[in-house]
């Protein structure tokens, strides 16, 4: 994870993700599932979140508004898997896409404030916005 002080800017340097999903039945659909969770869950952490006027009418009403994740905000993705079978169904075969969406955004949450920790910041609520932490950090370098 890195963070510009300047600007608040996040940029995740590499993200690696071991799942265990049973035997795989597709492993190429195993393995989009899991990119696809880890997409959404980057959402969550650092750009998602419904935003309200003071008179309660909503600002994040469209995706015009709404901010998702582009495909230059998803790092390249390290995958593994280990393989328990599960005992219950006849094909071994575990669940896999939620678990991306979320470990996520602990993870990417957690390696920013360990980032922002030279500042003294130890928490911040999600969404990580940029100004959201180029805020904290002013106001971290002003106390």
């Amino acid at each position: 994870m890195e963070v510009d002080a300047e600007t608040g800017d996040i940029e995740i340097k590499r993200y690696v993700a071991v799942d265990d999903a049973g035997n795989l039945i597709s492993p190429l659909l195993a393995e989009g599932q899991v990119h696809g969770g880890i997409a959404q869950g980057i959402g969550q952490a650092l750009y998602e979140g419904a935003e309200y006027d003071n008179t309660g009418q909503l600002l994040t009403g469209t995706l015009m508004d709404y901010a998702l994740p582009l495909a230059k905000n998803v790092p390249a993705i390290e995958t593994a898997h280990t393989v328990t079978p599960a005992l219950f169904n006849p094909l071994g075969a575990k669940g896999i896409g939620e678990a991306g969406a979320i470990v996520a955004p602990a993870a990417i949450v957690n390696a920013v404030i360990d980032a922002l920790s030279p500042w003294g910041i130890v928490h911040l609520d999600m969404p990580l916005k940029r100004e959201k932490v180029w805020q904290a950090i002013r106001n971290a370098t002003t106390s």
